[in-house]
Parts: structure tokens; sequence; C-alpha cells
């Protein structure tokens, strides 16, 4: 995409993301912020844009996702007197939720070691390497549905194993079980 194709893009799609981005977060500035980095991120996946059907489509997606995450961002709590006070979470992590994290990125990647290898090459190439389906697919030649069925039953894999991991970990005996 060039430089005056973006630009058009830009002019035909901002005040539409502004109103999506202030709908969620009612904050003039916290829109205009959040579509200013949406467009930063399209601009810096220009050469992938192609693979889009809707450029638009994915710039509210886009829009929509960092909306959330901003306002995630943001505690909420009652004082003494009733009074709805604001704090905003700092942009690091705790060292607690650092600690979590990775105890949690550690716990998921030995489930990935444990899953089948057919699900585990799934995983490795769309979740870890980042690739499309299509790369996938000419990668280890079997049709995208099939790609998108393995890779679904692997998350939901990990997923219920996860859980269970977490439920015994809590001392939870309704999720007794062997783990994978």
């Amino acid at each position: 995409m060039t430089r005056t194709e973006f630009n058009d893009l830009v002019l035909k799609i901002s005040r539409k993301l502004y109103g999506y981005a202030y709908r969620i977060l009612k904050d003039q500035a916290g829109a205009e912020d959040a579509v200013q980095e949406v467009f930063i991120k399209l601009w810096k996946m220009n050469s992938r844009l192609g693979e889009y059907k809707s450029i638009e489509a994915l710039a509210s997606t886009m829009t929509k996702n960092y909306c959330i995450d901003q306002l995630r961002k943001v505690k909420q709590f009652k004082d003494n007197n009733d009074k709805s006070v604001t704090l905003l979470h700092a942009s690091e992590p705790t060292p607690y939720e650092q600690m979590e994290r990775s105890e949690t990125a550690s716990i998921i990647g030995r489930l990935i070691e444990k899953l089948p290898d057919t699900y585990r090459e799934m995983i490795q190439l769309r979740d870890i390497d980042g690739l499309s389906y299509e790369e996938i697919a000419i990668q280890t030649d079997q049709n995208i549905n099939t790609l998108r069925v393995n890779l679904s039953r692997a998350r939901k894999l990990i997923r219920d194993e996860f859980k269970r991991y977490f439920y015994e970990y809590r001392g939870n005996k309704k999720a007794a079980g062997k783990i994978l």
C-alpha cells in the first residue's frame, strides 16, 4: 500500500473509528489516541494488509481491542464515603503479575509439550511462530479447514488441561484427574 492509498484509507475510516472508540471509552482524548495507535499499527503492517479482505473491518477490530485493553488498565473502587475512585494501573506489571505470567507460561509450555505431535505442530506454527493458515497449509501439505479443526482441538485440550491443573492446584476435588 502506498502512502497515498494509506492517507485515503485514513480519511475514509478515521471518523468511524473515532466514533467507535469514543462509544467504548467515553473519552475524547482516549478515543483520539486509540485511533492514532490503530493507524500506526496498520502502517507497520503495511506489507501484510493485502492478506485481509476488509482493512476497515481489521481496523475496527483493532480499535475495539485497543479500547478494551485501555479499559482493563483502569481500576475502580469505592472509597469509605461511597464515592467512586479511579486508579490508573501502571503500564508495567507488578512483580506478582510478572511471576504469575511466568508461571502460567511455564505450565502452558509443559502442556504443549505433552500434546500429540499434530496438535503440537499446529500450536507451534500458528500461535508461537505466527504463520498464517495458508503458510501452514503449504508447509504441512494439509487442507486449511483441517488445520483449523486441529488447531481448535489443540487449543481446547490445552485450555481444559490448564483448567484441570488450576483446580487441582487450588485443591478442588472435582477436577481430579491426570494432566495429559
